[in-house]
């Protein structure tokens, strides 16, 4: 299917952006997940070293560092089975809903510039979607794989140098707030991404080609040529050739930019 506009002058399009419900979800989801993970390590971590102080002169067969091994162990175990089982549904509920909103957006802007479009779930839709759904399965299960060597880490070497269990539980502290962070990153990174995939797939079924690249005007230290390039066309096969690589809007980490398609007149 391709639209065209009922007069020779192009039709630009509003632009669309990422929902912020849906971001603020699956942050939300992300950081509680973080959460209990975090107090579950810090929990059995005190327990465990209470029971049973170590010290770093104790060979590592002794029941010091045995207890402390298995708890590492079986929270490692734990904690991981649960990051994977909540990938998918998780990355699911993040997919299904930025596809919606990028279709309803999509209905919505081609309806006000005169135009009734109904999508479905099309090769290329669907191509697109499961593109999303991976990418986010893997970042989620790498949250939890990367928590738990990073804090494992943290105890040994607290052992090994000798470091008191206040000290510990303040460095599990601050790895918590690091992930959570991170969590949260993801969020808002994930959201521009998915909607920018979701956007072009649609657009190229529609037969629209080009695009005016729009900056957000959102983030302390904006990318000098992204700030260039608002305002410019670009092929929607390619995208913006910004230093020294082909680029869409939202597709680097921590883009927020947009565009407008644009429907080509009859004499184009």
């Amino acid at each position: 299917m391709k639209i065209v506009a009922p007069t020779k002058k192009p039709i630009k399009l509003d632009a669309i952006h990422a929902n912020a419900g849906i971001e603020a979800k699956y942050r939300r989801e992300l950081q509680e997940l973080v959460a209990k993970m975090a107090h579950s390590f810090l929990y059995w971590t005190r327990a465990t070293w209470k029971k049973n102080p170590p010290l770093s002169t104790v060979a590592q067969d002794k029941a010091p560092f045995v207890d402390l091994r298995k708890t590492m162990e079986r929270l490692g175990r734990q904690w991981q089975r649960k990051f994977d089982e909540a990938a998918d549904s998780m990355a699911k509920m993040f997919a299904d809903g930025a596809t919606r909103h990028v279709d309803d957006a999509l209905m919505a802007a081609l309806k006000k510039a005169g135009f009734t479009v109904k999508f479905t779930m099309s090769k290329e839709a669907c191509e697109g979607y499961q593109a999303v759904l991976q990418e986010n399965v893997s970042l989620i299960k790498s949250i939890g794989a990367d928590y738990l060597k990073d804090v494992q880490g943290d105890v040994w070497r607290a052992v090994k140098s000798g470091y008191d269990l206040d000290t510990l539980s303040k460095t599990i502290k601050a790895r918590y707030g690091t992930t959570a962070k991170r969590a949260g990153f993801i969020a808002r990174d994930q959201s521009n991404k998915a909607k920018a995939v979701i956007e072009n797939v649609r657009r190229k079924e529609l037969g629209i080609t080009e695009a005016i690249w729009q900056h957000s005007g959102a983030g302390k230290e904006p990318r000098p040529s992204h700030v260039a390039a608002s305002g410019k066309k670009y092929d929607l096969s390619k995208g913006m050739y910004l230093d020294g690589k082909w680029v869409l809007p939202g597709e680097e980490i921590n883009c927020r930019c947009t565009s407008r398609a644009i429907i080509s007149g009859f004499e184009d």
